[in-house]
C-alpha cells in the first residue's frame, strides 16, 4: 500500500532486542526513473531475508515453496537503508513457515524509520536430490 501523497508515514523505531537477518540498500539499477525500487526486488530480498533462519533450522539447503502473504506497507527509494527481521512462526515435518518484517531508515541524519514490507513465506527442507526431507529435530540441533 502506497501512502497517499498529502501524508507522510509514520515513523516508528526499528524493533528493539532484534538484530536484522539482513541489511540492504537499494542502488539506482533496483529502481524505476522516478528512483521508487521495484517490488520485484524487494520479494526477492525478504526471500533471501527468509531463508536464512530457514536454513538454521532445517540445518541444510531448504526451497521456497509459498509466499503466504505480501503486504507493501510503505514505498522504498534509493538510499534508503533496509533492515530484514524474520522469526520461524512454524515447523512442521519438511516445512518452516518464516515472518519477515523490512524497515527502512530515511535520512539516516534525522533517524526517520518506517515500516515497509511484511511478508510469510514457507520454505521446505530438501535433501541433496532436491526432494523434501524430514527436519533434524530441535534438540540435536543445540550444543550440549
Amino acid at each position: 500500500m502506497t501512502q497517499p501523497e498529502n501524508q507522510t508515514p509514520s515513523t516508528t523505531r526499528l524493533p528493539e532486542g532484534k538484530m536484522p537477518v539482513l541489511r540492504m540498500m537499494p542502488a539506482p539499477s533496483d529502481a524505476n526513473v522516478y528512483g521508487d525500487v521495484f517490488g520485484g526486488w524487494i520479494m526477492a530480498q525478504v526471500d533471501v531475508a527468509g531463508s536464512l533462519p530457514a536454513v538454521r533450522r532445517a540445518n541444510g539447503r531448504v526451497a521456497t515453496i509459498a509466499v503466504n502473504s505480501f503486504l507493501f506497507k510503505n514505498p522504498v527509494f534509493v538510499g534508503d537503508l533496509l533492515s530484514f527481521y524474520a522469526d520461524v512462526v512454524k515447523v512442521g515435518n519438511t516445512s518452516i513457515t518464516v515472518y519477515v518484517e523490512v524497515y527502512a531508515e530515511r535520512n539516516r541524519l534525522q533517524t526517520n524509520v518506517v515500516k515497509v514490507t511484511e511478508a510469510t513465506l514457507t520454505y521446505v527442507a530438501t535433501g541433496p536430490d532436491r526432494k523434501p526431507r524430514q527436519l533434524p529435530p530441535l534438540d540435536s540441533l543445540i550444543e550440549h
